[in-house]
Protein backbone atom coordinates (compact mmCIF):
# COMPACT_ATOMS: atom_id res chain seq x y z
CA UNK A 1 0.00 0.00 0.00
CA UNK A 2 1.26 3.58 -0.66
CA UNK A 3 2.47 5.57 2.01
CA UNK A 4 0.05 8.41 1.65
CA UNK A 5 -2.70 5.56 1.12
CA UNK A 6 -2.11 4.34 4.85
CA UNK A 7 -2.06 7.61 6.09
CA UNK A 8 -5.11 8.96 4.79
CA UNK A 9 -6.59 5.61 5.83
CA UNK A 10 -5.22 4.43 9.26
CA UNK A 11 -8.20 5.20 11.85
CA UNK A 12 -8.99 4.52 15.44
CA UNK A 13 -10.32 1.00 15.06
CA UNK A 14 -12.73 0.11 17.97
CA UNK A 15 -14.46 -3.01 17.26
CA UNK A 16 -12.17 -6.64 16.11
CA UNK A 17 -13.15 -9.97 15.45
CA UNK A 18 -12.14 -11.97 18.75
CA UNK A 19 -11.63 -14.77 17.20
CA UNK A 20 -8.71 -13.43 14.21
CA UNK A 21 -5.59 -14.87 14.77
CA UNK A 22 -2.84 -12.89 12.96
CA UNK A 23 0.21 -15.29 12.17
CA UNK A 24 3.32 -15.40 14.14
CA UNK A 25 5.31 -14.34 10.88
CA UNK A 26 2.68 -11.09 10.67
CA UNK A 27 3.10 -10.44 14.22
CA UNK A 28 7.39 -10.12 13.63
CA UNK A 29 6.64 -8.21 10.71
CA UNK A 30 4.94 -5.61 12.31
CA UNK A 31 7.06 -5.45 15.42
CA UNK A 32 10.60 -5.49 13.45
CA UNK A 33 9.12 -2.51 11.27
CA UNK A 34 8.93 -0.83 14.48
CA UNK A 35 11.66 -1.51 16.13
CA UNK A 36 13.35 0.38 12.92
CA UNK A 37 11.08 3.74 14.15
CA UNK A 38 14.13 6.25 14.93
CA UNK A 39 14.96 7.45 18.44
CA UNK A 40 17.37 9.76 19.87
CA UNK A 41 20.91 8.69 19.93
CA UNK A 42 19.65 5.40 18.34
CA UNK A 43 19.01 4.34 22.01
CA UNK A 44 16.00 1.84 21.54
CA UNK A 45 13.96 3.13 24.62
CA UNK A 46 10.96 1.58 23.52
CA UNK A 47 9.77 -1.97 25.28
CA UNK A 48 6.62 -3.51 23.62
CA UNK A 49 5.27 -5.56 26.00
CA UNK A 50 2.75 -7.95 23.63
CA UNK A 51 0.02 -9.35 26.11
CA UNK A 52 -0.87 -13.04 24.68
CA UNK A 53 -2.52 -14.18 28.17
CA UNK A 54 -6.09 -14.08 28.27
CA UNK A 55 -6.81 -13.44 31.27
CA UNK A 56 -4.39 -10.84 32.10
CA UNK A 57 -5.95 -9.36 28.71
CA UNK A 58 -9.70 -9.71 30.50
CA UNK A 59 -7.07 -7.70 34.29
CA UNK A 60 -6.25 -4.80 31.49
CA UNK A 61 -9.31 -4.75 30.34
CA UNK A 62 -10.71 -3.61 33.61
CA UNK A 63 -8.41 -0.59 34.18
CA UNK A 64 -9.33 0.12 31.10
CA UNK A 65 -13.17 1.29 31.26
CA UNK A 66 -13.71 -1.61 29.70
CA UNK A 67 -12.58 -1.02 26.38
CA UNK A 68 -13.21 -3.89 24.37
CA UNK A 69 -9.92 -3.84 21.80
CA UNK A 70 -8.03 -4.63 24.77
CA UNK A 71 -9.64 -8.30 24.49
CA UNK A 72 -10.56 -8.86 21.03
CA UNK A 73 -7.91 -7.10 19.24
CA UNK A 74 -5.15 -10.11 17.52
CA UNK A 75 -2.11 -7.75 18.97
CA UNK A 76 -2.40 -6.19 22.19
CA UNK A 77 0.85 -4.06 22.82
CA UNK A 78 1.77 -2.49 25.83
CA UNK A 79 4.07 0.54 24.52
CA UNK A 80 6.56 1.57 27.38
CA UNK A 81 10.07 2.87 27.77
CA UNK A 82 13.60 2.10 29.71
CA UNK A 83 13.86 5.29 30.92
CA UNK A 84 17.72 4.72 31.79
CA UNK A 85 18.83 2.69 28.24
CA UNK A 86 21.04 5.72 27.59
CA UNK A 87 23.32 4.82 30.31
CA UNK A 88 22.69 0.36 29.87
CA UNK A 89 25.70 -0.23 27.68
CA UNK A 90 25.49 2.44 25.25
CA UNK A 91 28.20 1.09 23.37
CA UNK A 92 25.86 -1.50 22.08
CA UNK A 93 23.52 1.51 20.14
CA UNK A 94 27.01 2.67 17.99
CA UNK A 95 28.55 -1.38 17.43
CA UNK A 96 28.39 -1.05 13.87
CA UNK A 97 29.50 2.93 12.99
CA UNK A 98 32.87 3.86 12.22
CA UNK A 99 35.13 4.26 15.30
CA UNK A 100 35.38 8.01 15.50
CA UNK A 101 31.62 7.87 15.75
CA UNK A 102 30.67 5.77 18.47
CA UNK A 103 34.14 7.55 20.01
CA UNK A 104 32.08 10.56 19.67
CA UNK A 105 28.79 9.81 20.28
CA UNK A 106 28.50 7.17 23.24
CA UNK A 107 30.10 9.82 25.90
CA UNK A 108 27.64 12.37 24.32
CA UNK A 109 24.95 10.17 25.23
CA UNK A 110 25.97 10.61 28.83
CA UNK A 111 26.33 13.80 28.66
CA UNK A 112 22.99 14.49 27.18
CA UNK A 113 21.00 12.42 29.74
CA UNK A 114 22.61 11.86 33.33
CA UNK A 115 20.94 14.13 36.11
CA UNK A 116 18.16 15.25 33.32
CA UNK A 117 14.90 12.73 34.61
CA UNK A 118 12.74 15.21 32.81
CA UNK A 119 14.71 14.61 29.53
CA UNK A 120 14.45 11.07 29.80
CA UNK A 121 11.05 11.09 30.19
CA UNK A 122 9.95 13.08 27.34
CA UNK A 123 12.25 11.49 25.25
CA UNK A 124 10.34 8.21 25.99
CA UNK A 125 7.31 9.95 25.17
CA UNK A 126 8.67 10.89 21.83
CA UNK A 127 10.29 7.47 20.99
CA UNK A 128 7.05 5.79 21.85
CA UNK A 129 4.98 8.24 19.69
CA UNK A 130 6.78 7.49 16.95
CA UNK A 131 7.25 3.83 17.40
CA UNK A 132 3.34 3.39 18.23
CA UNK A 133 2.49 5.28 14.32
CA UNK A 134 4.96 3.45 12.46
CA UNK A 135 3.11 0.35 14.00
CA UNK A 136 -0.21 1.71 12.79
CA UNK A 137 0.59 2.68 9.40
CA UNK A 138 2.32 -1.11 8.93
CA UNK A 139 -0.76 -2.43 10.28
CA UNK A 140 -2.99 -0.75 8.22
CA UNK A 141 -0.76 -1.73 4.55
CA UNK A 142 -1.11 -5.06 5.75
CA UNK A 143 -4.93 -4.12 5.83
CA UNK A 144 -5.09 -4.32 10.09
CA UNK A 145 -7.05 -2.10 11.49
CA UNK A 146 -5.55 -0.29 15.03
CA UNK A 147 -6.09 1.58 17.77
CA UNK A 148 -3.73 4.01 20.20
CA UNK A 149 -5.24 3.81 23.43
CA UNK A 150 -4.36 6.01 26.47
CA UNK A 151 -7.64 5.82 28.14
CA UNK A 152 -6.47 3.52 31.11
CA UNK A 153 -4.99 3.43 35.21
CA UNK A 154 -1.65 3.72 34.32
CA UNK A 155 -0.26 2.35 37.81
CA UNK A 156 -2.58 -0.66 37.86
CA UNK A 157 -1.51 -1.46 34.01
CA UNK A 158 2.01 -1.42 35.23
CA UNK A 159 1.44 -3.22 37.74
CA UNK A 160 -0.58 -6.23 36.36
CA UNK A 161 2.64 -6.51 33.76
CA UNK A 162 5.19 -5.72 36.65
CA UNK A 163 6.87 -2.56 35.31
CA UNK A 164 10.47 -1.68 36.13
CA UNK A 165 11.37 0.57 38.37
CA UNK A 166 12.78 2.65 35.60
CA UNK A 167 10.40 2.45 33.01
CA UNK A 168 7.26 4.03 31.96
CA UNK A 169 3.88 2.96 30.33
CA UNK A 170 3.25 5.47 27.13
CA UNK A 171 0.35 4.26 26.05
CA UNK A 172 -1.03 0.93 24.47
CA UNK A 173 -1.73 -0.12 20.52
CA UNK A 174 -4.10 -2.90 19.89
CA UNK A 175 -3.86 -4.32 16.25
CA UNK A 176 -6.43 -6.61 14.62
CA UNK A 177 -9.13 -7.44 11.73
CA UNK A 178 -11.82 -4.20 12.37
CA UNK A 179 -15.72 -5.55 12.07
CA UNK A 180 -16.77 -1.96 12.12
CA UNK A 181 -15.98 0.99 10.39
CA UNK A 182 -14.50 4.00 12.54
CA UNK A 183 -16.43 7.26 12.94
CA UNK A 184 -16.62 9.39 10.54
CA UNK A 185 -13.49 11.75 10.98
CA UNK A 186 -14.34 14.36 13.24
CA UNK A 187 -12.99 17.57 10.89
CA UNK A 188 -9.63 18.24 10.45
CA UNK A 189 -8.57 21.73 11.11
CA UNK A 190 -7.38 23.56 7.90
CA UNK A 191 -3.33 24.18 7.27
CA UNK A 192 -3.45 27.75 7.75
CA UNK A 193 -4.86 27.21 11.69
CA UNK A 194 -2.17 24.71 12.11
CA UNK A 195 1.11 25.78 10.29
CA UNK A 196 3.11 28.62 11.03
CA UNK A 197 5.35 30.02 9.22
CA UNK A 198 9.25 31.15 10.77
CA UNK A 199 7.38 32.45 13.52
CA UNK A 200 4.41 32.96 16.38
Amino acid sequence: MDTFDAIAQRRAVKHYDPDHRMSEAEMERLLSAALLSPTAFNIQNWRFVVVRDAGLRRQIRAAAWDQAQVTDASLFIVLCADLKSWEKGPERYWRNAPAEVSNFLVPAIDNYYRGRDLVQRDEAMRSCGIAAQTLMLAARSMGYGSCPMDGFDFDAVGKLINLPEDHVIAMFVAVGKGIKEAWPRGGQLPLHEVVIQNKF
